[in-house]
Protein backbone atom coordinates (compact mmCIF):
# COMPACT_ATOMS: atom_id res chain seq x y z
CA UNK A 1 0.00 0.00 0.00
CA UNK A 2 1.14 3.62 -0.83
CA UNK A 3 0.74 5.83 1.83
CA UNK A 4 -2.16 7.76 0.25
CA UNK A 5 -4.35 4.88 0.32
CA UNK A 6 -3.51 4.57 4.10
CA UNK A 7 -4.66 8.21 4.98
CA UNK A 8 -8.05 8.82 6.85
CA UNK A 9 -10.42 11.38 5.14
CA UNK A 10 -12.72 13.57 6.54
CA UNK A 11 -15.36 10.75 4.80
CA UNK A 12 -13.94 7.98 7.37
CA UNK A 13 -15.37 9.74 10.56
CA UNK A 14 -16.24 9.01 12.96
CA UNK A 15 -14.68 5.80 13.59
CA UNK A 16 -15.64 3.25 15.77
CA UNK A 17 -13.85 0.04 17.74
CA UNK A 18 -14.94 -3.32 17.02
CA UNK A 19 -13.07 -5.50 19.48
CA UNK A 20 -9.21 -4.89 19.34
CA UNK A 21 -9.90 -3.03 15.39
CA UNK A 22 -10.63 0.50 14.45
CA UNK A 23 -13.01 0.54 11.33
CA UNK A 24 -14.77 4.24 9.40
CA UNK A 25 -18.16 4.13 9.59
CA UNK A 26 -18.86 2.49 6.55
CA UNK A 27 -16.69 -0.34 8.30
CA UNK A 28 -14.01 -0.22 6.83
CA UNK A 29 -10.61 -1.81 8.32
CA UNK A 30 -8.53 1.06 9.59
CA UNK A 31 -6.09 -0.49 12.10
CA UNK A 32 -5.43 -2.92 14.91
CA UNK A 33 -4.91 -2.13 18.54
CA UNK A 34 -2.83 -4.61 21.41
CA UNK A 35 -6.62 -4.51 23.28
CA UNK A 36 -10.26 -3.33 22.91
CA UNK A 37 -9.49 -0.74 25.63
CA UNK A 38 -6.76 0.71 23.43
CA UNK A 39 -8.84 0.52 20.39
CA UNK A 40 -11.43 2.07 21.99
CA UNK A 41 -9.17 4.95 23.57
CA UNK A 42 -7.49 5.54 20.10
CA UNK A 43 -10.95 5.74 18.50
CA UNK A 44 -12.21 8.55 20.58
CA UNK A 45 -9.14 10.58 20.44
CA UNK A 46 -8.99 10.07 16.57
CA UNK A 47 -12.63 11.30 16.60
CA UNK A 48 -11.78 14.32 18.84
CA UNK A 49 -9.28 15.53 16.56
CA UNK A 50 -11.35 14.96 13.81
CA UNK A 51 -14.16 17.28 15.11
CA UNK A 52 -11.65 19.89 16.48
CA UNK A 53 -10.12 20.02 12.75
CA UNK A 54 -13.63 20.47 11.11
CA UNK A 55 -14.46 23.08 13.78
CA UNK A 56 -10.90 25.07 12.73
CA UNK A 57 -12.05 24.92 9.12
CA UNK A 58 -15.84 26.25 9.85
CA UNK A 59 -14.11 29.09 12.03
CA UNK A 60 -11.34 30.27 10.08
Amino acid sequence: MTGKETELTPDDFPLEADKDKLRTHKGEPVASAESDKIADELAERLNEQAHREEQDRWSA
